[in-house]
């Protein structure tokens, strides 16, 4: 769904699972949404060369999303690796005209330069993990946002498959690995997800556990 830049925010309702298109969006327009959403609010936001997506998460979206957040401090905590876990935190670089909030986000290799309750992000530092869960709106145009930012590593979830995209150097590719987690497959990644099927959350926090106590 699109709208006209004269729609007020305020009169726009989505529903869960859906999304909408803004066009022709100064960076000052893109600003002042910003500021009119919020912080409280279950939408995400993408922004690029004055287009501006705004999506409405379901159900299925925030239990894939969890789950593989879930997952990564799992991972983290059980290879001895520092994490810091910011969430949907917006993402903006006025300079390239971009702006991106993830479903989650994470610093691991960099988890050190973002310590303490409310750190200051040293300029232009982004996460080095990702994660994008595409069931809303399924279009590339947010990959090419992550890479402008720096974003090196992605887990993308789309049509009930998990991608590793490394988004370092000018393609983005498809990984057989994780750049966090050297360890990790992406093949043992989907195995994981599809364990959801049949279990809860703790199930697949366990099975990780005993995949890592077990390589090592």
């Amino acid at each position: 769904m699109s709208v006209a830049l004269a729609t007020p925010l305020s009169q726009i309702v989505l529903s869960p699972g859906s999304a909408m298109t803004v066009s022709g969006l100064s960076w000052q327009h893109y600003q002042l949404f910003l500021a009119e959403l919020g912080d409280r609010r279950a939408t995400r936001l993408a922004y690029t060369d004055g287009s501006l997506e705004i999506r409405m998460p379901s159900k299925l979206h925030e239990i894939v999303n969890r789950l593989l957040s879930k997952i990564i401090f799992a991972l983290a905590e059980e290879l001895g690796l520092e994490i810091v876990d910011l969430g949907s935190t917006t993402w903006n670089r006025k300079d390239l005209d971009k702006g991106i909030e993830p479903d989650s986000c994470f610093f691991i290799q960099n988890a050190g330069l973002v310590q303490g309750l409310n750190p200051e992000i040293p300029p232009n530092l982004t996460p080095d993990l990702a994660v994008e869960v595409d069931i809303a709106s399924a279009s590339d145009q947010k990959l090419s946002i992550y890479q402008a930012l720096g974003v090196p590593e992605l887990w993308l979830y789309r049509s009930g498959k998990v991608k590793i995209l490394d988004l370092r150097g000018e393609q983005i590719r498809e990984s057989d690995s994780s750049l966090a987690f050297s360890a990790i497959s992406v093949e043992q990644l989907q195995t994981w997800v599809e364990l959801r099927q049949t279990g809860t959350d703790l199930t697949v926090v366990k099975a990780v556990r005993q995949f890592v106590a077990q390589a090592n």
